[in-house]
């Protein structure tokens, strides 16, 4: 299993931008594929977007598109997510995932394997 740690969650005003990071342990997290999700209250964890291992293929939500960029350096064991634009329905825990097996890419929770404990983005209209 991959260990994940975010971080650059806060408070930013709409319009503004946020970097999330993630800082990855543990087995080969260059095998991995990796992204972000994200849970709001009251509702359910939802994709926002995902990158392959070898960060030639990327995936974003409808929601973020065009907005955000997901980069990955697997040298430093990292991946990011860069958010511009924000919007009060971006406030949210944005979790960081890996794959369940080396290669497999996602876009919903039922193919991640490991999760981050998450960090707190809050978006002020």
């Amino acid at each position: 299993q991959v260990q994940l740690v975010e971080s650059g969650g806060g408070l930013v005003q709409t319009g503004g931008s946020l970097r999330l990071s993630c800082a990855a342990s543990g087995r080969t997290f260059s095998n991995y594929a990796s992204g972000w999700f994200r849970q709001a209250p009251g509702k359910e964890r939802e994709f926002v977007a995902s990158i392959s291992w070898n960060g030639v293929n990327t995936y974003y939500a409808d929601s973020v598109k065009g907005r955000s960029t997901i980069s990955r350096d697997n040298a430093k064991n990292t991946v990011n997510l860069q958010m511009n634009n924000l919007k009060p329905e971006d406030t949210a825990v944005y979790y960081c995932a890996a794959g369940k097996a080396p290669g497999v890419v996602f876009t919903t929770t039922q193919r991640v394997g490991s999760w981050g404990q998450g960090t707190q983005v809050t978006v002020s209209s």
